[in-house]
């Protein structure tokens, strides 16, 4: 046969006039959280929305024109149509009108930077968590009509699509996504061409263009280097999400921090806060500070300047997570920016190191251009203060600067639809205004049992639905027979959802230790095969490609799964995304958790699962050490972080069987006359009470606003009014302490009392010397608490010195009266610290005397 050539071209349907509105639906990633939307598109061909993969555009582009014409024509259709037209226009044009008083002004703006964004399956440019969370940062920020906008990168291929053997291999397998088809379009000027920006990187230059997705609101400018003015190699720059060796990654990060200051400055966006989510955009910084520089401002006072509205958000809970180059690369990558810089190039370094540092460390480069940081839980703000102290080397490490606000989720999006009608018939319409209303939802528990246990079983019944058609697929593909399939759909059954079902999804990192279960086997097996109480475990997953480790994880559920006395009763399912992830967070009964504590820094799944009735089985770590109360659920203490490993896992699976066994089993199987247990009801119903207005995105980021983005907006204002005038100020005053602070002294004049009694004042006297400083350029304190046998050192009450006025030998003295007001054994300290009205953080300067 001779060789033959394969020509494809796209015809696209023309929308009738009726229903032109459709184009503007499928280009705003509303339809992401709005149900009705995307049913709408789905009903039109119900086959071709699952073959484009649930995505609008692309369903515009491919659907008949037939069905176009008919749709036109039908009433029925018209009306939903038009009531979503309804809701959009409503969502857009009352969030205009209304002013949520965040104290931002008019001309505020919030830029906020991510390596991934996660907003539904129709745009893959995300791979787990942190794309997730962006996603909803994006979202929410919508909601309650910030003035933000996002800066990401525009990759041809997202995260992998996964496959899985019958040895529990995973298959890894990357798709090219086709622009036309994604909800984006390029960003253009007046005249109608392209905005591009160039990014030099080493004996070269890259184009970037920029393109723009709608979220409600919020836009995202997205990042793209594949361009035929480009070299193959740059053209590969932005083509994969975590894919490449550490030229790509740090190419990466260069294009999506340095282009992206330069792509908004292109666009007339002129951001007053700056949100750096994860170290991959600290770069961003290195650009902001250039532009003032060669505006003519020094360097130090171009750091001030920039820092000052920067804030910057970590989700790692090991040193070893953060982004980290060789000073060589560093070098080759930044000789002449260093120049443009005008400092040499130790101190160009100096920005992304510590003391002891091997390189430099992306999350110590925006410590240092930032003056707000934070973690992503209580738990995990505490560890990063402890991995981040070098940066505040003199500081208590839960006194340093680093803060938390724990993640949320975005309830539209997460909260299953079926929830939705039945709060709008039980408690009205105005639920959805009441997302951060602690006392509100206690409401939930009027809705009677029946109807909430009929949600809890239908919601399971779709997700077995779904379940069972993956891993049809699934055997089909690894060549298993019916009879196989038949034995594994034993309890997965969606038309008797009666059977305990487990649930475990997320990345597979031996952190989180998906294995833990099969610890002890034939523990396990006496729990699952229980006659009178059966349980089912779901598993799905992905593992980074280059972590072998954990695609060891997948392969050791494999083999227990396709042991004949688990078949069917433990299930492994391929090919974990978004839209699974939503089917699982909303039916299975319980989701479990089991990381190693405290690496968890925060975790959304089980507050997806929360709010849907399912109730969180955790090991206390991340968000759920905030969320668990004792009634919304069940939780794994964590041994000691010092235990050995092999016990730790022992005592800590020793837990999970137990409450398997002795609580969770005997409470979902205690039923009544009306075949649900009441016991079982009234937990879900204190989950969903409990963590829906606690753990939603609307209260993370109304917490991000005031804590973060108004201070950082109020101090920008401050450093650069009248020409830079206080970041002029502080950088000088910061040069001045840091010459000074060595020499800097604390002795006590007075003898110390060992008794006093209450109501007694005690006066205390200490002699600072101040090697050049001034008095009004420190704090001299003293810090009292009840003697314990442990104490923060931030829970202590603070009593200020003050300056007397008498100088002696290069010394100032320094006087306080103090009453101490609790009897018994108390314990203080006397310190001196630098202190100035213009600091973000009054520890900002990492420098401390004690006494």
């Amino acid at each position: 046969m001779s060789p033959r050539t394969n020509f494809i071209i796209t015809v696209n349907p023309k929308i009738p006039p009726r229903l032109e509105r459709l184009e503007e639906l499928a280009n705003n990633l509303w339809y992401s959280w709005d149900h009705a939307t995307r049913t709408l598109f789905s009903r039109l061909d119900s086959h071709l929305w699952e073959a484009v993969g649930h995505s609008p555009k692309e369903f515009l582009k491919r659907v008949d024109e037939s069905i176009l014409i008919d749709a036109a024509e039908d009433r029925v259709f018209l009306a939903n149509y038009n009531n979503i037209l309804s809701t959009y226009d409503s969502y857009h044009y009352e969030l205009s009108q209304k002013d949520f008083k965040t104290g931002l002004d008019v001309q505020d703006q919030v830029a906020y930077f991510c390596f991934e964004f996660g907003f539904h399956e129709s745009l893959p440019i995300y791979s787990g968590g942190l794309g997730i969370l962006a996603g909803d940062h994006c979202k929410a920020a919508s909601d309650l009509n910030l003035p933000f906008i996002a800066v990401g990168l525009l990759y041809r291929q997202g995260y992998f699509f996964q496959t899985i053997d019958n040895q529990g291999n995973q298959k890894v397998t990357y798709t090219d996504a086709d622009f036309e088809n994604l909800p984006v379009t390029p960003v253009l000027r007046e005249d109608g061409s392209d905005i591009r920006v160039e990014v030099v990187l080493p004996q070269r230059k890259v184009i970037v263009k920029v393109w723009q997705a709608k979220i409600g609101h919020v836009t995202l400018y997205l990042l793209d280097t594949d361009l035929l003015e480009n070299s193959s190699q740059d053209r590969y720059i932005t083509h994969q999400l975590y894919g490449g060796d550490k030229a790509m990654r740090i190419e990466q990060e260069i294009i999506l921090g340095i282009g992206g200051v330069r792509a908004l400055q292109e666009m007339g966006v002129k951001p007053t806060v700056w949100h750096i989510n994860e170290g991959h955009a600290a770069f961003m910084i290195l650009e902001r500070v250039r532009e003032l520089v060669q505006s003519g401002l020094d360097f130090s006072s171009a750091l001030e300047a920039v820092a000052v509205n920067v804030v910057f958000t970590t989700h790692t809970a090991v040193p070893a997570g953060h982004d980290h180059f060789s000073d060589d690369m560093i070098q080759a990558y930044f000789e002449t920016f260093y120049q443009d810089l005008k400092i040499t190039r130790e101190e160009f370094t100096a920005l992304g190191h510590v003391s002891g540092s091997a390189d430099f460390n992306m999350t110590v480069l925006a410590l240092h251009g930032s003056r707000t940081h934070n973690g992503v839980s209580k738990i995990h703000g505490n560890v990063s203060s402890e991995i981040c102290r070098e940066v505040w080397p003199q500081i208590e490490a839960d006194e340093n600067p680093m803060s938390y606000i724990t993640n949320g989720v975005h309830v539209p999006t997460f909260l299953a639809q079926e929830w939705s009608d039945l709060f709008d018939h039980h408690l009205g319409h105005e639920w959805r205004n009441k997302m951060r209303d602690i006392e509100y939802w206690s409401c939930i528990h009027e809705i009677p049992d029946h109807l909430f246990w009929s949600v809890r079983q239908s919601l399971k019944s779709q997700m077995l639905y779904g379940i069972r058609d993956r891993l049809a697929l699934q055997n089909s593909r690894n060549h298993g027979s019916d009879a196989h399939l038949d034995r594994i759909f034993k309890l997965a059954d969606p038309t008797n959802p009666n059977i305990l079902t487990l649930g475990f999804a997320r990345r597979f990192a031996t952190y989180k230790r998906a294995t833990l279960l099969f610890q002890n086997l034939d523990w396990l097996r006496k729990i699952i095969l229980d006659q009178e109480r059966p349980v089912l475990i779901i598993f799905a997953g992905k593992a980074h490609p280059a972590d072998i480790p954990g695609q060891d994880l997948i392969r050791r559920i494999s083999q227990v799964a396709h042991l004949p006395e688990f078949e069917g009763r433990l299930l492994l399912v391929e090919g974990y995304d978004l839209r699974l992830g939503r089917r699982l967070v909303a039916g299975v009964d319980v989701w479990l958790n089991s990381p190693i504590y405290p690496l968890e820094a925060s975790g959304t799944s089980g507050m997806k699962a929360g709010i849907n009735g399912v109730i969180n089985l955790s090991v206390l770590d991340g968000w759920w050490g905030e969320g668990y109360d004792g009634t919304n659920g069940w939780a794994i203490k964590p041994g000691p972080e010092n235990m050995e490993a092999v016990l730790r896992d022992t005592e800590e699976s020793q837990a999970f069987y137990e409450i398997l066994q002795d609580q969770v089993a005997p409470l979902y199987y205690n039923r009544d006359k009306f075949g649900y247990s009441p016991g079982w009801v009234k937990m879900a119903k204190n989950s969903m009470a409990t963590l829906l207005p606690r753990y939603s995105s609307k209260r993370m980021v109304d917490e991000y606003v005031r804590n973060f983005y108004l201070p950082a907006s109020k101090q920008g204002k401050r450093y650069v009014k009248n020409d830079f005038e206080g970041a002029k100020e502080i950088s000088a005053w910061k040069d001045k302490i840091r010459n000074g602070w060595d020499g800097v002294t604390l002795r006590r004049l007075d003898t110390p009392r060992k008794f006093v009694n209450i109501g007694d004042g005690l006066n205390v006297k200490v002699a600072v010397k101040l090697n050049g400083l001034k008095p009004e350029d420190v704090v001299v304190e003293l810090l009292m608490s009840r003697q314990r046998k442990k104490i923060r050192i931030s829970n202590f009450k603070h009593f200020e010195f003050k300056f007397t006025g008498v100088e002696e030998l290069d010394e100032q003295f320094f006087e306080l009266d103090i009453a101490p007001e609790l009897c018994g054994k108390q314990e203080y300290y006397i310190r001196v610290y630098p202190h100035h009205s213009l600091l973000s953080h009054p520890m900002e300067m990492g420098m401390m005397v004690w006494l």
